[in-house]
């Protein structure tokens, strides 16, 4: 793309250690380029308040529930609505999780659906993130992605309202989520 300035990792760090990017600029890095995060509406803040409720109820021992907190991957640092990522919050006092650290990445997507399904789908598959769901408050179910390969995740697997979604980490069933209660 001419006329764009792609940012590393390191070099979006910078901007921040500068003071140059701060939280109000409400930013992330995507694949190098900085990309407004969208404007929420009420149904997706309470889907995030729901799904929120749920994961931290499952009390995940040797795991940590993220909200909307920062990622770091080889281009991206994206802030996904929730990131499942090993131990716990003193582990991340000088860095963001990496792929090692994280089991599963959750985005609340409504107006933002095309953009997490293709752009978010093949920033976390390209990282290896094993499980990434993505909450579709439109149409009212839970994608469930997995078995990343290359940019693509290989299943994909839907679950409507009144089905359970199990919570599988590094393999292993911690437990499971009803899709109803996580929308609004």
């Amino acid at each position: 793309m001419s006329g764009f300035r792609r940012f590393s990792v390191a070099e979006y760090h910078r901007l921040i250690d500068l003071g140059i990017l701060t939280e109000d600029d409400d930013l992330e890095l995507l694949e190098g380029y900085l990309v407004h995060k969208m404007e929420r509406n009420p149904p997706h803040d309470v889907a995030i308040q729901k799904t929120n409720k749920r994961l931290v109820r499952l009390v995940l021992p040797g795991w940590d529930v993220r909200c909307q907190s920062a990622i770091t991957l080889d281009e991206s640092e994206p802030e996904p609505d929730f990131a499942i990522v090993r131990g716990d919050e003193s582990g991340y006092l000088t860095r963001h999780p990496g792929p090692a650290d994280i089991g599963l990445v959750i985005e609340v997507a409504d107006s933002t659906l095309p953009g997490d399904r293709d752009d978010k789908g093949r920033i976390y598959a390209h990282a290896g993130i094993p499980i990434y769901w993505i909450v579709n408050v439109r149409d009212r179910w839970v994608e469930v992605y997995s078995v990343p390969s290359g940019d693509t995740y290989g299943t994909r697997v839907d679950f409507g309202v009144g089905q359970a979604i199990p919570l599988l980490l590094d393999g292993a069933m911690v437990g499971q989520i009803r899709v109803d209660e996580m929308l609004a």
